[in-house]
Parts: structure tokens; C-alpha cells; sequence
């Protein structure tokens, strides 16, 4: 029997007038029973032109209005009332994507196939204009990849496209199309809103793997992603701060002091990089947000939250994390020919020593 499903895309000033409706109508063109899906709009930064569009061009929508702009917290908006709407399974997608007509049923049989699945996400794959049999198909994400000083990114980026059996279990799972039983969400408690946006899909995923979740791709769930690199890179802050929230929120303690050696080093990188690249004052930023106390509060709340969902040993959390830094569309040769071999080399030995 086929379960309601809520599917939460938010909006962000011009968002929808660039985006929406290529998306509402590769949603419209659904193989999933139409009565059981309900597209819930979340209207982030939201003015009067904006919800005027989004009730005109999308009718059969939900139409939510925020106004502070925070990513993190419109995702949780959606995903509490599509709960309280009665959605069995929840879906974050961006709205800057074609589905194929399949995506949504094959994203729910994915989730559906076992228990200890709490999330998958689709096989994502560049946009070329259009999607077309006759064009060479371009992999944007087999699923994305921890690193185990914070960083996250996607696996298979610009590759070939090809066939993939299964439902292989990957590090988490992109918030561009994940499903999310509701068990699972009401479980991990949802999105960190201290993140705002930017590694709030790998705080989930890490958070679901505490609890004993896995988190698999969903190979027959296509959509098209117009990706921008420029776009995607436009806020340093949030990416650089946000990942060290991660590693001092889910770690155990033993586990932090084992990778500081390779944080501080790399954080030495990281203001050189900040100071060629003129972002400088956005590394300061960063750091003066560990120098308050509101902050190591709420981080140390994450804390004893994940201690309460902790089902796994961080060895067995860490055991598909990776050493080498994999920024895809950054050809930095200091990264790749110093920084990531210093670092292969200082996780492969530090991981055996991770028991707890």
C-alpha cells in the first residue's frame, strides 16, 4: 500500500521565477499516486510578489511564508507540516531540477526495502540543457562523502553515467532529493537550524548513522540538477563554520583529540588559503564564532543529543569516511599533491586506534 508522501522545496527571493516551472511540471508527470503526493513550497525570504507567483504558477501547492532566510529551518517549517498532514515519508529536493517520471516511486520503493534504511537519495545527474537520450548523461552524485575533518562531497561528479545495481549504502545523502521515513526524522529531531545552510545534509546523515540508520542511493530515482558551481560556493562561512560544528557535535571526545593534529594543520592551510583568496575576514568570522560561549552552548546541547541517539561506536561511523579532500571543481596542487597525501596518510594510521 502506497504511503503519503510530502515533498518540501523552498524558495529564495527569485528562486522560483528561474526555476519553478520546469520543476512543477516533471512533478506533475509523476508515476507516484498524484492523491498521495503533496508539494509543500516554503517561501524563504518571502515578499508579496513572491507568494503571488508561487499561488499562480503552482496552485495545487502549499504555500508557506518565512522571511529570515535561514535554509535549515524552512526544511524543518515543511517537514513539520507535512507531519502533521498525515506524510508517512518526506522528501527535501531543490528546485532547480528536472525528475524523471519514475523519481518519486523509485525514491520511496528505495527507502521502503528495509528497515534500517532512514534515508535515500536519487541519482542525480547534470543538467546539459536538456535531457535528451541522444546526450552523453554526466553524473552529479552517486551519493555524498564524509570527510573525517568535516568536509562533505559528492561521489561521481562530472563521470560518465552508468548502470548501478542495488541500493548501495553511501556517507549521507544530498538535500537536492533525500526521502526520510518519519520515524527516522522524529527520531533524529530534523535539521540544525544553527547552520542556517551548508553541511546541513551532512549533519543529518551523520546523525542518522548515530542512530543506527543507513542511508542509501536510490539508482532508478533520476532527476536533473542544473548545478552552478558559482552559486554553490558563494557562502565560505557557512560551509568553513559549519563543518566544525559537525565534527564537535557527533564526535566522542577521544575521536577529536585523535584528528586535532590533522585540524590544526589543516586549518594552518586554510588561513593561507584565506589570505591569497581574500577571504581572510571571512576565516576570522569563522574562529571569533568558537570564541563565544552561545556557541560551545549550543553545540554542547548537540552533544548530549547525540549522545541520547547514539546506537553506534564511532569505528563503525568512521569506517567509510575518507582522507583525501575531493573539491571536484578546485584543481589546487598543494591540496593534491601535499595536503591530501599528509592527510590519507595521518587518517589510515589514527583510524586503527578508534575503538570506542
Amino acid at each position: 500500500m502506497q504511503k503519503k508522501v510530502g515533498i518540501i522545496i523552498i524558495n529564495y527571493k527569485d528562486y522560483a521565477q528561474r526555476f519553478l516551472k520546469d520543476c512543477r511540471d516533471s512533478l506533475r508527470q509523476q508515476t507516484y499516486s498524484p492523491g498521495l503526493i503533496q508539494v509543500y513550497i516554503i517561501d524563504n525570504a518571502s515578499t508579496a510578489d513572491s507568494k503571488k507567483y508561487l499561488r499562480l504558477e503552482f496552485p495545487e501547492s502549499i504555500i508557506i511564508s518565512r522571511k529570515d532566510g535561514n535554509y535549515t529551518a524552512a526544511n524543518n517549517t515543511g517537514l513539520k507540516k507535512a507531519m502533521k498532514d498525515g506524510c508517512e515519508l518526506l522528501v527535501i529536493a531543490n528546485m532547480d531540477v528536472l525528475f524523471t517520471k519514475d523519481w518519486l516511486k523509485e525514491l520511496v520503493s528505495a527507502v521502503e526495502a528495509d528497515i534500517q534504511i532512514g534515508a535515500a537519495q536519487s541519482k542525480m545527474l547534470l543538467y546539459k540543457g536538456n535531457k535528451s537520450e541522444s546526450k552523453p548523461k554526466v553524473i552529479n552524485s552517486l551519493g555524498n562523502i564524509i570527510h573525517y575533518l568535516g568536509f562533505g562531497f559528492t561521489d561521481g561528479y562530472n563521470q560518465p553515467d552508468r548502470k548501478i545495481s542495488g541500493l548501495p549504502e553511501i556517507g549521507y545523502a544530498s538535500g537536492c532529493s533525500l526521502i526520510i521515513k518519519k520515524e527516522a526524522l522524529e527520531r533524529v529531531g530534523g535539521y540544525n537550524e544553527e547552520l542556517y545552510m551548508y553541511h546541513d545534509d551532512v549533519s543529518l546523515g551523520w546523525k542518522l548513522k548515530l542512530a543506527g540508520y543507513k542511508t542509501v542511493l536510490a539508482p532508478k530515482s533520476v532527476l536533473y540538477h542544473k548545478y552552478n558551481f558559482d552559486r554553490s560556493i558563494a557562502m565560505l562561512y557557512f560551509m568553513e563554520r559549519n563543518r566544525y560544528i559537525c565534527i564537535f557535535s557527533y564526535y566522542k571526545c577521544a575521536t577529536i583529540m585523535l584528528i586535532l593534529p590533522a585540524l590544526a594543520v589543516l586549518n594552518l592551510g586554510m588561513l593561507c588559503y584565506a589570505i591569497t583568496n581574500k577571504w581572510f575576514k571571512v576565516y576570522l568570522r569563522v574562529h571569533w564564532y568558537f570564541l563565544l560561549p552561545s556557541s560551545w552552548k549550543k553545540i554542547m546541547a548537540n552533544r548530549r543529543n547525540a549522545r541520547k541517539l547514539r546506537q553506534v561506536k564511532d569505528k563503525d561511523i568512521v569506517k567509510d569516511f575518507v582522507g583525501a579532500v575531493k573539491f571536484q571543481e578546485i584543481d589546487n596542487p598543494v591540496l593534491k599533491y601535499i595536503g591530501n597525501p599528509i592527510l590519507n596518510v595521518y587518517w589510515w594510521v589514527v583510524r586503527k586506534f578508534i575503538f570506542w
